[in-house]
């Protein structure tokens, strides 16, 4: 078998069934079908006979095979084939990922008499092979299609192997990703009438190849800080923002088509479930498109018009319309007696309302308006609310002033826009609506009229008026509205995650900010009526001193002497302020004193630090578990503190959404915003690597892969028996599987110099022991030292490479002559710089059959240099001895501050005058900003040094324009 057989593009000719599809009502036609369609190496998946044409070997062989199968669950992603994806060809064992559209694909011939047909199905499974050498050899991404098992026989192959419970990771020790052994989510019941890896490709502007490698790798549950750095080549090296968005997208596509198939199965159940009715629930693909298509047969709904209407069986008279007019006669519907038909007007009402109703539910209708409207000036209009302008708090309705006569087309309007427009309707401050033109409506009624459902014969003038109003009806009662809430919910999706994805990059860029170490830090919490709070702490983050100094009630002069004497008993000079309440007097007081060198001979500077949600993690249970003898007032100030020596370690305690870098984050989805928040949380833990013998608890749940549990037994294993040693001993960890170990592995660091140390004093130790033990001394007592005579440190283990790939790398190392033990020094750069200069990056990855991607990690994994920390490229807090005030502003000055916050109108920047500036969007353009730094996005973030100048102050309004000169 050289290859998979590729999908025909042309549909089948035969006529389009009215009968359900095969999940519905499974007939054995259907089934035969499907069986004609199979590959012959393919093995049937329902238990069935053997074909009478097959050899007795292949029988038996298939037999055995499907007896296998009932004791597995078999799990696989079912959708319909895109056919511009094509399948790679069979190499070995195994098949390869889908890959971009330059590679060919195999088809496999057809018999004459058999007739074509596109099956239904597409299984995306995981793949399995040795190493990651040999999983792409061309280097380009690829995506698996299905796995193929090799049995006895080498010409008998069998497709979607059921998963077996575990696999032992050193199995593939070379960077091939293992096999998924359990975790598709995705049945047959959720096949939709639309394929899953096309629409995900078409929302999110990703490659379908990518698409499908990604719904392969979560249906892994593979994270994304693995994904992102360990499966670049099958991701076209997307970021993990982008990965973020696919994710979303895909839960949200599976959580239509699980919505959709539970409303079928209840509609089937209730009898309400017809042909026309189960194909509009199958082409929905929003929650708004079910919602509309399903609502009038929802539980406890009165009907529409249509259905009383068709309830008074007026149904055959529409049809007749539209199709049979000759023959139509609507006064024999009249009956006197009955309400809905008692005359001739109630009898072209209720044919009027099935009409419009049809017209409604039409996808080709719909498709068309929809068309026409993305080619109009369609606008969205805001005006004050008549009960508001009454009964509103004027300080309210002052906030939305520029809304209170506001319009703009839905293609320019901005994100925090419509976030603002929302949240002023529901203050009841506002007035909303879409505002579509009559030019829209006419021409849709004259294509409705003469195109669309023009009758196939002579219609009457009094039926072509019918036809009209039915059309006009239509667009006013159902599509109009339709229209209007699906523009609403499509801007306010847009906005609210674009708010959330700006959260996320405030946050990522917060969290990265670059640690200061080795430095003695004075944390001080800012307070009026019960001072301010004071803690100070060694480089090691341990607590020396705490106090509370009251520098505002007129004791700041007596205070000051106290402040001055724990400075010099410490050989502390850096003061951290937090930017709560008064956090501006506080900062005078230490400028003041630093201006007139009152803490000589100490150089002291002081910086200004967020003490966003320091106060909730201060009463917290980790905050209790952390510091159980301190008062919770004085927590905030250790807190502050640590923010600025390591603000990743710290910044991770609190609640993201605590942490105050976001826009309209109590607007938006909760749920998005937690899991974005979270997922930038580990990206950022992951990137960035712990130390696995002295991290915190805290901190190492939001290592990729890593939870409560698995951090806390990992804790619990070094308590009981010492550090680490290697990657390795990972695995002796309760809970740790091959799975878990496979996505934090990479992220976790060894300090070679400590573990080194502790090897050579255990074996002294162990080698002394020996000693008594000969001698009797210590008896039959088994020392727990011996564990650690087989553990052997790993130099590897320090640097960003993962074990899978640990292969390749002592391979890179025996190609350019290196040594293990020389990872980070300048030698080991020269080594490498002469290798790739002579035979180029991809000739090299080439000789050692692996990925452009992978050889790049494990170069750069040799040649950082040891103990490398990525936030060394992002900015670090700013200390400053002076301040200015807000009066002492004027236009034209040039400042240097730093970034607060970002949000799509502009970015806040704090200059020291107690309120920050804004630079507009419009003032930020990619001139300006720095070409040596690396950036995800055009823009700015948080922590970001900056030089400016001031174009306005407000005086009475406290607000500050600024332009961006440059990023510093």
């Amino acid at each position: 078998m050289s290859s998979l057989p590729r999908r025909v593009k042309s549909r089948t000719k035969a006529p389009i069934s009215e009968e359900l599809p095969s999940f519905l009502n499974l007939t054995s036609e259907s089934e035969e079908e499907e069986e004609e369609w199979e590959p012959k190496s393919k093995i049937a998946r329902a238990p069935c006979l053997p074909k009478k044409t097959e050899a007795k070997a292949k029988k038996a062989a298939a037999l055995q095979l499907t007896v296998a199968r009932k004791t597995v669950k078999k799990v696989a992603i079912k959708e319909e084939m895109d056919v511009s994806l094509p399948i790679a060809p069979v190499e070995g064992n195994k098949i390869q990922l889908l890959k971009p559209k330059e590679e060919n694909a195999g088809t496999k011939p057809k018999s004459l008499n058999q007739t074509p047909e596109v099956p239904k199905k597409m299984e995306i499974n995981s793949f399995q092979g040795k190493n990651q050498n040999s999983l792409v050899s061309d280097e380009k991404p690829s995506t698996s299609v299905s796995v193929v098992k090799q049995e006895k026989c080498e010409e008998e192959f069998a497709f979607d192997e059921p998963p077996s419970k575990k696999i032992k990771l050193n199995a593939c020790p070379e960077g091939k990703p293992v096999k998924n052994r359990g975790g598709n989510k995705i049945k047959e019941e959720f096949e939709m009438n639309w394929d899953i890896v096309q629409t995900l490709s078409e929302i999110t502007n990703v490659e379908p190849w990518v698409c499908a490698n990604l719904i392969r790798l979560f249906q892994e549950e593979n994270t994304i800080p693995f994904i992102a750095r360990y499966r670049k080549e099958l991701i076209n090296n997307l970021e993990a923002d982008t990965l973020r968005e696919v994710q979303h997208t895909l839960e949200e596509l599976r959580t239509v088509a699980k919505k959709t198939h539970t409303m079928i199965q209840k509609l089937k159940k209730e009898g309400k479930l017809s042909s026309c009715l189960l194909k509009g629930l199958l082409n929905c693909r929003t929650l708004e498109e079910l919602d509309h298509v399903s609502a009038p047969y929802k539980t406890g709904s009165k009907g529409t018009k249509a259905q009383r209407a068709k309830q008074l069986g007026l149904e055959p008279a529409a049809l007749s319309l539209l199709h049979n007019p000759v023959e139509l006669n609507l006064f024999s519907y009249v009956r006197p007696n009955t309400k809905g038909l008692a005359n001739i007007q109630e009898v072209e009402a209720g044919v009027q309302h099935i009409l419009a109703d049809i017209f409604a539910k039409d996808e080709g209708t719909l498709d068309f308006i929809r068309k026409l409207c993305q080619k109009r000036y369609i606008s969205i209009q805001s005006t004050l609310a008549k009960v508001s302008s009454k009964n509103g708090k004027e300080k309210d309705i002052d906030k939305f002033q520029l809304y209170h006569e506001f319009s703009c087309n839905i293609k320019n309007i901005q994100h925090h826009q419509i976030l603002a427009i929302n949240r002023g309707e529901n203050l009841k401050i506002l007035t909303v609506k879409v505002n579509i033109p009559d030019g829209v409506k006419n021409e849709f009624c004259w294509w409705c009229v003469n195109e669309r459902w023009r009758p196939k014969q002579f219609l009457k003038p009094e039926f072509m008026r019918l036809l009209r109003s039915s059309v006009e009806d239509s667009y006013k009662r159902l599509i109009y509205p339709l229209l209007c809430r699906e523009f609403r919910s499509k801007l306010t999706s847009d906005a609210e995650k674009e708010s959330v994805m700006m959260f996320g990059r405030n946050l990522r860029q917060l969290l990265l900010t670059s640690p200061v170490r080795g430095r003695t830090l004075m944390g001080i919490d800012p307070g009026y009526k019960h001072g301010c709070k004071l803690a100070i702490i060694s480089p090691t983050s341990q607590i020396l001193h705490t106090d509370i100094v009251h520098l505002h009630s007129g004791q700041g002069f007596y205070e000051a002497e106290k402040i001055k004497r724990l400075l010099l008993q410490y050989n502390c000079s850096t003061v951290v302020i937090g930017n709560g309440k008064a956090c501006r007097e506080t900062e005078a007081y230490f400028a003041d004193l630093i201006m007139k060198k009152y803490f000589a001979p100490l150089d002291v500077v002081y910086c200004i630090v967020s003490e966003a949600g320091a106060s909730i993690y201060s009463v917290s249970p980790e905050a209790s578990k952390e510091m159980p003898d301190l008062d919770p007032n004085l927590r905030s100030a250790v807190s502050i503190a640590r923010r600025v020596q390591d603000p990743l370690a710290e910044l991770v305690k609190i609640e993201p959404k605590h942490i105050g870098v976001g826009m309209y984050q109590h607007d938006v989805s909760q749920t998005l915003l937690k899991a974005t928040l979270d997922s930038v949380v580990e990206e950022c833990v992951s990137f960035v690597g712990v130390d696995i013998n002295i991290c915190s608890e805290i901190l190492l749940r939001h290592i990729a892969g890593l939870n409560t549990n698995r951090a806390k037994n990992i804790i619990e294993w070094r308590e009981k028996n010492g550090p680490f040693i290697n990657r390795e001993q990972l695995k002796e960890v309760k809970g740790l599987g091959p799975k878990t170990f496979q996505q934090c592995a990479g992220f976790i660091r060894f300090n070679q110099e400590y573990i080194k140390t502790f090897c050579s004093n255990k074996k002294n130790e162990l080698g002394s022991r020996a000693l008594l033990t000969k001698a009797g001394a210590l008896g039959k007592k088994k020392s727990k030292l011996t564990s650690y005579a087989s553990q052997q440190p790993n130099p590897l283990d320090q640097t960003c490479i993962h074990p899978e790939s640990y292969n390749i790398a002592m391979r890179f190392l025996s190609l350019i002559g290196g040594n293990a033990n020389d990872i980070g020094k300048s030698d080991m750069q020269q080594k490498v710089n002469v290798v790739i200069q002579k035979e180029g990056l991809e000739g090299t990855a080439k000789r050692l059959n692996t990925t452009v991607h992978t050889l790049q990690l494990i170069i750069d994994g040799l040649t950082q240099p040891e103990g490398y920390d990525i936030r060394t490229d992002f900015d670090k807090p700013d200390f400053k001895r002076s301040i200015v005030c807000f009066e002492d502003l004027s236009v034209g000055a040039v400042l240097t501050g730093k970034v607060e916050n970002a949000t799509p109108f502009g970015v806040f920047v704090d200059i020291g005058v107690g309120k920050s500036g804004l630079i507009p969007v419009q003032n930020i353009t990619e001139a300006k900003l720095s070409k040596v730094k690396k950036r995800r996005s055009l823009g700015l973030g948080p922590g970001e040094r900056v030089e400016v100048k001031v174009l306005n102050v407000d005086i009475p309004r406290l607000r500050i324009t600024l332009d961006l000169i440059r990023v510093l």
